[in-house]
């Protein structure tokens, strides 16, 4: 098995996660046929399995790079989830009546 070469600088967002994490949390998350939908490669589609995929992608840098993309796109998406959640339950908070009797 060959190593996987190391990200250049710690501002990568995918510095540290290896191909092995972004791909088993895609499957965790979207599943094989939502990943072959959005991914049309054959290892997604046809008896999938995260030895097979990740043996392409290394391979296949176009193929890995749009795995990576939806990779971020997604932990993008979950993270302005979270602040917007966030943020609804501070004004949520701010307007509510406070409980203290004048």
């Amino acid at each position: 098995m060959t190593e996987e070469p190391p990200r250049e600088h710690p501002r990568d967002p995918l510095h540290g996660v290896t191909l092995q994490a972004i791909l088993e949390e895609l499957v965790e998350r979207r599943g094989w046929h939502n990943l072959a939908d959005i991914i049309r490669i054959r290892c997604f589609a046809f008896d999938p399995s995260i030895g097979s995929s990740l043996k392409f992608l290394r391979k296949t840098p176009w193929a890995r790079t749009k795995v990576e993309q939806l990779y971020l796109q997604d932990r993008w998406d979950i993270e302005m989830r979270a602040t917007q959640e966030r943020d609804r339950q501070e004004r949520r908070d701010r307007e509510r009546p406070s409980r203290g009797g004048s």
